[in-house]
């Protein structure tokens, strides 16, 4: 029999490379968004639930007759309001928890960030380091830390018969992501794309594909001893320097390169005002720099994949060179989601 597995956020980019894998499994995929699927999405067969997470008729409407969940949808926006964080990233994993719990689900997938353990420290080797809200560095991480503990919290699982199980992918980039591919583009052609320090840092980052592979991995594995209440850092395991990661999706568009370089400290100070301006005013869009972006690119990301590839049984098919070949060819395409 088909197992129906419920993804939501699927208009996002990870979500919707989650439910497309699924698709090609032989999954019987049910989508919970708040809008309209992407045109990509269409046509697969996908069954679709359309409203706000914390509708309750929408949870039960979404959860039932499931067998497992991928909960990808987040507010994921570099700056805005607490309210809208804790509103959707932990009152929303709270509620689908919830529901996906009194359902009968089997597995639960939370897709989180390695952000949730970071201290502003460079990471090298580091490993799935536990949610720390306290120590969080954005209200982003600080949500999603707080969900992930929801997620893992040992007396749930207790009470519950539902694996869960957390996913970070870091720094996911490809084709039709809008949250980190996109920006480096569009910065790029406003010619405002800069170097943070002297761009040497060494970072992980994961190909889009890779990081649905990982996270339908984990799903089909979230009752395995070694997966269940855990979470997994995931990664292309392919470190290189933050300026060439910048430069080489710039140049798959077509466009220069950065070639300014701004001292981490003024970067930072920057941050610190423009971030307490939007705070203040409600500004529409992202400053040009927050004190957490800074951080992110001043700052080495390198994890030890050696867990996670063993638990999850995955590893990358998509290396980083083939990875731009596919944004090259997405971009000359024109494709759209």
């Amino acid at each position: 029999m088909t197992e129906r597995v419920l993804v939501t956020g699927a208009s996002g980019v990870v979500g919707g490379a989650v439910a497309r894998g699924l698709i090609e499994r032989g999954y019987h995929v049910r989508t919970l968004q708040r809008r309209e699927l992407p045109k990509s999405l269409r046509g697969l067969g996908i069954e679709q639930v359309q409203g706000d997470i914390n509708d309750e008729e929408v949870q039960q409407r979404a959860c039932a007759e499931v067998d497992r969940v991928v909960h990808a949808a987040a507010r994921v926006d570099v700056t805005g309001p607490w309210a809208e964080f804790e509103r959707v990233n932990v009152r929303g994993t709270s509620a689908i928890l919830e529901a996906a719990n009194r359902a009968g689900v089997r597995g639960f997938v939370l897709v989180s960030s390695p952000s949730v353990s970071h201290t502003g420290k460079a990471l090298i080797g580091a490993d799935a380091d536990p949610a720390e809200p306290e120590h969080a560095r954005s209200h982003y991480s600080r949500s999603k830390a707080m969900a992930e503990q929801l997620v893992l919290n040992p007396a749930s699982d207790k009470k519950a018969g539902m694996a869960r199980v957390a996913v970070r992918p870091h720094l996911v980039w490809g084709p039709g992501d809008t949250q980190l591919t996109q920006r480096i583009i569009d910065r790029a052609r406003a010619s405002r794309l800069v170097v943070i320090g002297d761009g040497a840092a060494l970072i992980d980052t994961t190909y889009i594909d890779n990081a649905a592979d990982a996270i339908i991995a984990a799903l089909e594995r979230v009752e395995h001893p070694e997966v269940q209440g855990r979470a997994f850092v995931v990664s292309n395991g392919q470190p290189r320097t933050v300026v060439e990661m910048l430069t080489r999706i710039a140049r798959v568009a077509g466009l220069a390169g950065p070639k300014a370089r701004i001292p981490y400290p003024v970067a930072r100070g920057a941050g610190h005002v423009l971030s307490a301006v939007w705070e203040r005013t409600g500004r529409e869009g992202d400053p040009v720099i927050t004190p957490f972006v800074a951080e992110q690119l001043a700052t080495a990301h390198r994890f030890d994949q050696e867990t996670t590839r063993r638990a999850l049984q995955w590893s990358p098919r998509v290396d980083i060179d083939e990875g731009f070949d596919r944004l090259a060819e997405f971009l000359r395409r024109g494709a759209t989601t």
